[in-house]
Parts: structure tokens; C-alpha cells; sequence
């Protein structure tokens, strides 16, 4: 057992590749078959592959050429997020049976506190079980989960078993299970880190606890802390219903890489109208804009300003991009761009969440 620590019961639920997998069950004549949701075209990339696809290299955010010179037989279908949605409602609405600590991470994915849960349940395991097969008869799909002492542990967990299954780390094998763990697995590690990390020696959890925390910070910079307290089983973050948005964005990709500056402000003129449609929609503004540009290389580059009074109106976002995209020459043709809004005057509303967080009593009795 950790000492110190708070003892939490957390859950996270993963779908098992579910934009695939709904197109599968509302097409049966697509069970079994590779399939890719996206854009088959020379521009496509694919949002979500069915296992089946899988198998053959086929994976999100490559692009659908690639994806379809893989798998000759893959079967592209095209996006439904309104039928997505609906399915994420169901599936949280039985969450919520279960706890009001529910923190959604995207429309297939949440972190579960159960802790202290609605149904007296005292095996955080069994909990995890009954919801994945709730799940399945009342939904059709199958999901998988982590369970474990914290959000961490628990999302790491839950890839454990995929698809369709469950593991579950209780506090004695915290420490083991991420000694014994490819840094790869570890959340928050991308491609980047990790072959850093293989250039440091680190290839395990093992590896990364024998370096103390400035050599770590030195590497890493911020993220060195993380790093140094997760493979020690510590992760202090809570389980927040209410998690407040950072940023609202968006972007488009272009059929065709553009030059013509003046084009590109056309395009953004677009793209700042359906930003602020949807900063009004939520009733929010923000005081920094920034302006991603991806080049034909597939480079990005961001360029940001910070006002000093908050803003929606699409005119006033598009003066602002407009002095973004001048004050520096671009590098190359552009394949997207995109307009993205932060420092957002959408305060928490902390004392309802922690009002939520205080209702979880810390059980002696710990049973996993």
C-alpha cells in the first residue's frame, strides 16, 4: 500500500475503437471487415480503424492513401458524430448510475471515481465489470477499463486487456506494475519523449525511477516532476465532473496547398465566423488568439496575441489573424489552417465541484 496518499477507487473507461465500431454494428455487412472512418481521398486521413484494420497498419491520423496501400480490401465509411454523440449520452447516462464523479476525457472515454458510489459497491472491479456489460446489452459495444488508486494508473491500465477486457491495480502492485512498464505505456509519453528516453537509457519504469528529480527536470523541464512522481504511484489529480474548456478551435485542410496570402484570408474569414459561432453558442469569449498554420511539409507553425478584454465577434478575430498571419513571412505552401481561442472567461465553478469531490469518503476497508 502507498503511504500518504488519498485513497481513491478510479475508473477509466475506454471504447473499443468506437467510431468503428458503431459504423459496425449499424452496418452488420461491415462486422469482421477491415474498416477505416475518414476520407479515402488524396487529402483524407483516417479518424478511427476497426481491429480488423488494425492488423494491416492501419491507424488514426495516418492519411487514407497510406491506409488504403496498406489494406487493399479497407472499407472507408464516412463520419456520423451526431450518431456518436447520442451513443456517448447512453453510455454516460448509465454512468452516472453509478457515481456523479464522472469526468469525460472525448465521447468515448471517462475517468470514473467510485470510491464512494451510488450503489454501496465496495469492489471497485466488480463496478468496472458491471458497467462494461451494461454497456454491451443496452448499447451493443464493448468498452474496456483500469482500475486503480489514481486517474494515471488507471488509464494506463485500461489498454491492458484491450479490446474488451478490464485490469485492475490494486495499491500492493502499484509499485511493480510501473517498474515492469515499457516507458512507451506510459501516458503521456509520445514518440518524441520516449526515443529521449531510450537515448537516456531509460526503457522501463525501473529505468525512469533510478533518476532523481532534477536530473529529470534538467531533461524534461516541467515535465520532469511528472514523471518522476507517476512511476512512484503518485498522481494527485482529482476526478472533475466539470472540467472547464481551455480553448475552443478550429481548422480546415485544404484540397489543394494554397500561396496566395490573400486566399488564406478569404479562407480565415470562414474560419473566424464558425469560431465565433461556436464561443457564442457556449456563451464564452477569450482573450488570446492564436493562428496554426501547417505547411505542405507538414511543419506547424503558431502565432499568438494576447488582448486585453475578452472577444467573440468574428470581425474583431479576424483583424487580429489578420496581423498574425502579416507579421512574418511563411516558409512554404499552406495545407491548413486554423484559428484556436484561450484565456477563456469561463471561470469554475469550484465550489459545486468541490462540494462533489468532498462527498467521497475515504473508505478504510480497501477492496479492488
Amino acid at each position: 500500500m502507498l503511504l500518504n496518499l488519498p485513497e481513491r477507487k478510479i475508473i477509466h473507461v475506454d471504447m473499443d475503437a468506437f467510431y468503428a465500431s458503431v459504423a459496425q454494428m449499424d452496418n452488420p455487412e461491415l462486422r469482421g471487415k477491415p474498416i477505416a472512418v475518414g476520407g479515402d481521398g488524396r487529402r483524407g486521413v483516417v479518424s478511427a480503424a476497426s481491429y480488423e484494420a488494425r492488423k494491416f497498419g492501419v491507424f488514426s491520423a495516418i492519411s487514407g492513401a497510406l491506409a488504403k496501400k496498406r489494406c487493399p480490401e479497407l472499407i472507408f465509411v464516412k463520419p456520423d458524430f451526431e450518431r456518436y454523440k447520442a451513443i456517448s449520452k447512453q453510455i454516460r447516462k448509465i454512468f452516472k448510475e453509478y457515481t456523479h464523479l464522472v469526468e469525460p476525457l472525448s465521447l468515448d472515454e471517462a475517468y470514473l471515481d467510485v470510491t464512494a458510489n451510488k450503489k454501496g459497491m465496495q469492489s471497485a472491479s466488480l463496478i468496472a465489470q458491471e458497467i462494461r456489460q451494461r454497456i454491451f446489452d443496452e448499447v451493443g459495444l464493448t468498452a474496456s477499463a483500469g482500475i486503480s488508486i489514481n486517474k494515471f494508473i488507471a488509464k494506463v491500465a485500461s489498454d491492458y486487456n484491450k479490446p474488451n477486457g478490464q485490469k485492475t491495480v490494486s495499491p500492493d502492485e502499484v509499485i511493480s506494475f510501473l517498474e515492469d512498464l515499457d516507458i512507451r505505456k506510459f501516458y503521456g509519453v509520445g514518440k518524441v519523449t520516449a526515443k529521449k528516453m531510450y537515448e537516456l537509457g531509460i526503457f522501463t519504469g525501473a529505468d525512469l525511477k533510478k533518476k532523481d528529480l532534477l536530473y529529470l527536470e534538467n531533461h524534461f523541464g516541467k515535465s520532469g516532476s511528472f514523471y518522476y512522481n507517476v512511476v512512484r504511484g503518485i498522481h494527485l489529480s482529482a476526478v472533475e465532473p466539470y472540467r472547464i474548456q481551455k480553448s475552443v478551435a478550429t481548422e480546415h485542410t485544404f484540397y489543394e496547398n494554397i500561396t496566395s496570402e490573400i486566399y488564406m484570408m478569404e479562407k480565415l474569414e470562414g474560419i473566424a465566423l464558425e469560431l465565433s459561432k461556436r464561443l457564442q453558442k457556449h456563451k464564452i469569449a477569450g482573450k488570446t488568439i492564436t493562428l496554426k498554420i501547417k505547411y505542405s511539409d507538414f511543419t506547424i507553425q503558431t502565432r499568438s496575441k494576447t488582448l486585453r478584454y475578452f472577444i467573440a465577434d468574428p470581425h474583431l478575430i479576424l483583424e487580429t489573424v489578420k496581423t498574425l498571419l502579416f507579421q512574418d513571412r511563411l516558409s512554404d505552401s499552406v495545407r491548413l489552417l486554423g484559428i484556436s481561442m484561450s484565456n477563456l472567461n469561463n471561470a469554475p465553478k469550484k465550489k459545486k465541484i468541490e462540494a462533489l469531490q468532498k462527498s467521497v469518503s475515504v473508505q478504510l476497508h480497501f477492496e479492488f
